[in-house]
């Protein structure tokens, strides 16, 4: 169990974080498009480039063989825009999905791999899809600090190399709530509703 963290570090957090979700909010009032979405994860993405904000003291990494810990930074509301902190170790790999709602993920320390995809079929044959990758994007490198993505975007995550890493994600609604994700086998041509996966912790 980590020690609380100093006030002044908290309040600094905390204030920031608001100043972060207070400009998604006004850009994303009059609609969600790839030109509003980006002015949010331009947000997400200054909030993310303070590492003081989001260490190992106050958000440890996952121990006893565990892969991903993930942290609620902050939400609106049950139903409403929320923010988590995701530390994943090497190693970690979670299959092309969707998310059903706008998100924006920027990296904080560490290379986050994200495949782009795109589906190929109509979708009229329940269960199976067809995916061709478009792009793999080094989220957190030098040249691309994050990404913002469209309810129906379809992408993939990968940790190479040996170090933890750390990155903000940013969504419209709660992950806990989007109960009709999809999850795609892309080598299977396959695809079924995704869970959660790992419990969120708060």
């Amino acid at each position: 169990m980590s020690s609380s963290p100093p006030k002044t570090q908290a309040g600094a957090r905390d204030a920031a974080v608001q100043t972060a979700l207070s400009a998604t909010r006004s850009a994303l009032a009059g609609g969600v498009t790839r030109e509003t979405l980006d002015i949010a994860r331009a947000a997400l993405d200054k909030l993310a480039s303070d590492t003081t904000l989001w260490t190992e003291q106050d958000y440890p990494a996952p121990q006893d063989g565990e892969m991903q810990a993930r942290y609620m930074i902050a939400q609106d509301d049950p139903e409403g825009l929320t923010l988590y902190l995701n530390v994943m170790r090497p190693g970690k790999k979670i299959p092309p999905h969707d998310h059903t709602t706008w998100a924006c993920v920027a990296g904080v320390e560490g290379i986050e791999h994200n495949g782009v995809w795109d589906r190929l079929d109509d979708g009229s044959v329940a269960g199976k899809a067809q995916l061709q990758k478009r792009d793999v994007v080094a989220l957190g490198s030098a040249e691309t600090r994050s990404i913002a993505l469209m309810p129906d975007d379809i992408h993939s995550v990968e940790i190479r190399g040996d170090a933890i890493i750390r990155h903000l994600h940013m969504y419209g609604r709660p992950l806990e709530t989007l109960s009709n994700r999809t999850v795609y086998d892309p080598d299977a041509g396959t695809c079924r509703l995704m869970t959660v996966g790992v419990t969120t912790r708060r």
